[in-house]
């Protein structure tokens, strides 16, 4: 269940991020690049892999350490650009955006290393 939520949402993200850099580009204004990157990195491409482990590994994907590191991923891949983009257009009042979220991912990630180690076996 969480392998399809992470990459259904990955696939959602993904697509905003690609859409962002082909506005960007007929724009000419690359400033919010950093965001696009990490949208296209965190979101699209490092979630859809944690889910094509979770469904790889089935057991894994059943702990419910999972259904947590896939929620706080997908929160964090969310914040951790779109505060990027705040922090880049509106200034350095909202760097907690950024902060916050990438704190998110990294805790994320953590619980998903544990997983792995837990479950690698199986």
């Amino acid at each position: 269940m969480i392998a399809s939520v992470m990459m259904c949402a990955s696939a959602v993200l993904l697509l905003i991020g690609m859409l962002a850099g082909v506005v960007m580009g007929m724009q000419q204004d690359f400033t919010l690049a950093p965001a696009h990157a990490h949208l296209n990195l965190v979101g699209g491409v490092l979630l859809f892999m944690f889910g094509l482990y979770y469904r790889l590994v089935p057991a894994a994907g059943r702990l419910a350490m999972a259904v947590v590191q896939g929620s706080l991923h997908i929160a964090g891949a969310v914040l951790f650009p779109a505060g990027i983009a705040l922090v880049t257009l509106k200034g350095h009042s909202y760097v907690a955006a950024p902060i916050v979220g990438s704190l998110i991912v990294v805790v994320a990630t953590a619980l998903f290393v544990a997983i792995v180690f837990r479950t690698s076996r199986a």
